[in-house]
Order: C-alpha cells, then sequence, then structure tokens
C-alpha cells in the first residue's frame, strides 16, 4: 500500500487522481488540479506502481496495481473519495467502482480506457484536424506518432505543455511498465463484466482522441445509472492539456451532482 502522493492543504472531501500510464503524480496534478482550484476539495495525487516515485512493488499486471490502490485507499481514507483518472488512470478508476464500489462516491473519467486490447478499440477514422507547419518540432522524433495520434488540438503550446507533463515528476520503473503494458494481465479480469454503478460519474472524452477513441466510452454508458457523457471537439487523449477550460467546468457539473449524499453500490445489469 506504500504509494507516493501529493495532496493539498484543504481539509474537505477527498479527491483521489489516478494518473495516465507512465505519468507521475506531477503530471495529474497538472492536468486536475486548474479542474478543482477553489472548490475546497482534499486533492490528493498519487504515483501508481512502478511510476513516479513509486516502486514496482507488485507483480507487472493491472489487477495487481488496481488491488495496491485500494489498499492504500483503505488505509488512508475513513469515507468513500470521489475519484478521478485519465486514460489508463481512469480504466482503474472504473475498476475500482466495479469490484469495490464501497470506496467510491464517485468518478471523473476522462479519456478512459475500456478495453485494454489496442486491436478492438472503435477508433475515429477522420482526418485529423489541421495543425500549423512545425507544430511537432519541438518534440523528439520518436514521440511524433504518438502526439500526432493523440492530440486533437495540434498547435506547438499544447504540444510544449504535453512535453512538460510527461518530463514531469520520478522516473518511474520502465521495465516494469513495459512488463505491465505487453503482459497477458494487462487488462483487468472483470474488464467486460455487465455491473452498474449507481453514483455520479461523468465520462469526458476527445472526438479526435485516436488512442482510445470516444465510441467505446458511449457504449459503456450503461454502467452508470447517473452518467453524464461528452465529447469534445478540438481534443485528443490529452484533453486536460488541450481544453483545460472546458474540463473544468464540466468537472464543476459533476462535483455539483455529487454533493447530495447517495449510496454506493452496484448490481447486476438485466440480460
Amino acid at each position: 500500500m506504500n504509494l507516493a502522493f501529493d495532496h493539498t492543504a484543504e481539509t474537505g472531501p477527498a479527491v483521489v487522481c489516478l494518473p495516465m500510464f507512465s505519468m507521475s503524480r506531477a503530471a495529474t496534478a497538472a492536468a486536475f488540479h486548474p479542474a478543482f482550484a477553489g472548490t475546497g476539495l482534499r486533492e490528493i495525487y498519487l504515483d501508481l506502481p512502478g511510476h513516479g516515485d513509486t516502486p514496482a512493488h507488485c507483480p507487472p499486471t493491472s489487477q495487481a496495481v488496481l488491488d495496491t490502490v485500494c489498499a492504500w485507499l483503505d488505509h488512508h481514507l475513513d469515507t468513500p473519495a470521489l475519484l478521478a483518472g485519465g486514460s489508463y488512470g481512469a480504466y482503474l478508476a472504473a475498476g475500482i467502482a466495479r469490484q469495490r464500489p464501497d470506496l467510491v462516491r464517485g468518478l471523473l473519467l476522462v479519456c478512459p480506457g475500456v478495453t485494454i486490447a489496442r486491436h478492438s478499440r472503435n477508433l475515429p477514422d477522420d482526418p485529423p484536424l489541421e495543425a500549423p507547419p512545425g507544430w511537432l518540432d519541438a518534440a523528439p522524433t520518436e514521440l511524433h506518432p504518438h502526439l500526432d495520434a493523440a492530440l486533437g488540438h495540434r498547435t506547438p503550446g499544447v504540444v510544449a505543455t504535453v512535453l512538460a507533463a510527461l518530463n514531469s515528476g520520478g522516473p518511474g520503473d520502465p521495465t516494469f511498465q513495459q512488463e505491465l503494458q505487453s503482459g497477458p494481465d494487462y487488462a483487468l479480469p472483470d474488464e467486460n463484466t455487465e455491473v452498474v454503478f449507481d453514483s455520479p460519474v461523468s465520462v469526458i472524452t476527445g472526438r479526435q482522441d485516436r488512442i482510445v477513441g470516444y465510441a467505446d466510452q458511449f457504449h459503456a454508458m450503461r454502467h452508470y445509472s447517473r452518467g453524464t457523457y461528452s465529447v469534445i471537439d478540438g481534443a485528443g487523449h490529452y484533453l486536460p492539456y488541450e481544453q483545460p477550460t472546458l474540463l473544468r467546468s464540466l468537472t464543476q457539473d459533476w462535483l455539483r451532482r455529487t454533493t447530495a449524499d447517495v449510496s454506493v453500490g452496484e448490481r447486476t445489469l438485466p440480460p
């Protein structure tokens, strides 16, 4: 349960933020703090095992990573938390809500992974939005294909912001990350379980996200009886860095829906 973390000084309800794959808690704070600033929430940013400053002290499987986060929540928090995450962090947050709904008051899922297998993702096939000449010049050449697929808001300023996030925080453990991502247990074993989570959920996707797409996320809304779904034009997989103002607005709506006392539970979808 030993995870490196940072938190804000506020004493309000906790919102625990989980990072995108390979990224650190510093990058997660850069993504989500502008959306939570001034809300009075106690923001908590975790480094997953093998990420940032947290050693790789669990097997390289998504279930082991999820179990480690759940153990941390059990140990550090007395009441259910709001969970927020981007990409892989959102995938884990949704998994926690399925497996341990008693830990979760609500979910903010930004560009969430729905299915781990890349070949099974429903990705947009529209051409990317126009970009100014040389918009990727500041990025290392090896990152050009990834950023070209990931970004919807394609400007040098957005590239600089994403690069700063990618390079922030602790170094992580690349070997662990590679074993996790390429191993047979990268998918959670209950990835396709038909369970409904009954607390407030916001799913926010990028219209130009060619990493996880936006269509699978809409189909998955059947799992969220109190879910809101948004797809943002001019945004890709790094939506928090591409469209921070829209993310803040949608986050405020989610927080308004979580202020009422709601029961946290699960039920099986009808056949």
